[in-house]
C-alpha cells in the first residue's frame, strides 16, 4: 500500500517513528515533509499530502501536528478528502467503516501515543461497510461540489 504522510515540527518525531513502523509492514511511504523540529506551518504539509490522496498517488495519507486539528482542517478544504482526527482504534475504524476517511490526522501531542501504530493500522487496514452509509458519504460530495471554487 502506499501512503502519503506529513506533520509539522510538533509532529515531526512521530511521522519518523510511523515511517519506520509502516516501512517494516511492507508499505510505501511518501513523506511530504518537514525535515526537521524547526518552526514550520502544517498547511503547507497537510496540504500535500492530500493532494497525494485526492490525485490517487497514494491510497491513505496520515497527517500529523500537534493536537492534529489543524492539520486536518487543511486536509479537508482538498477536494475529494475526507480526513478523520483519531484518537482510538475504534474511532480510525470508524471514520473508514462509516466515513470511507482516506487521510487520518493524529496529535503528536495527545498522550495516546503509545497506541499510535494500533490507531493508523487499523485504519489502513478497515473498509468502508457502504450501505446506510453510502448515501451519506454521496451527500458530502455532493455538498463538496456545490461550493468548489469555479474557475
Amino acid at each position: 500500500m502506499r501512503i502519503a504522510i506529513g506533520s509539522d515540527h510538533a509532529g515531526y518525531e512521530l511521522k519518523e517513528r510511523l515511517k519506520k513502523y509502516l516501512v517494516t509492514r511492507g508499505h510505501e511511504v511518501i513523506d511530504k515533509g518537514c525535515v526537521s523540529t524547526e518552526s514550520n506551518d502544517y498547511p503547507d504539509f497537510s496540504e500535500a499530502v492530500a493532494l497525494e490522496v485526492a490525485n490517487k498517488s497514494c491510497e491513505y495519507g496520515i497527517v500529523i501536528c500537534g493536537t492534529g486539528i489543524g492539520v486536518s482542517i487543511v486536509a479537508n478544504k482538498v477536494p475529494g478528502i475526507r480526513s478523520a482526527l483519531c484518537l482510538s482504534k475504534e474511532m480510525a475504524y470508524l471514520a473508514r467503516a462509516h466515513n470511507d476517511a482516506n487521510v487520518i490526522a493524529l496529535g503528536a501531542r495527545i498522550k495516546l501515543i503509545d497506541e499510535v501504530e494500533d490507531i493508523v493500522i487499523t485504519f489502513i487496514t478497515s473498509s468502508f461497510e457502504g450501505g446506510r452509509h453510502k448515501k451519506r458519504v454521496e451527500k458530502l460530495k455532493t455538498i463538496e461540489e456545490k461550493f468548489r471554487c469555479k474557475q
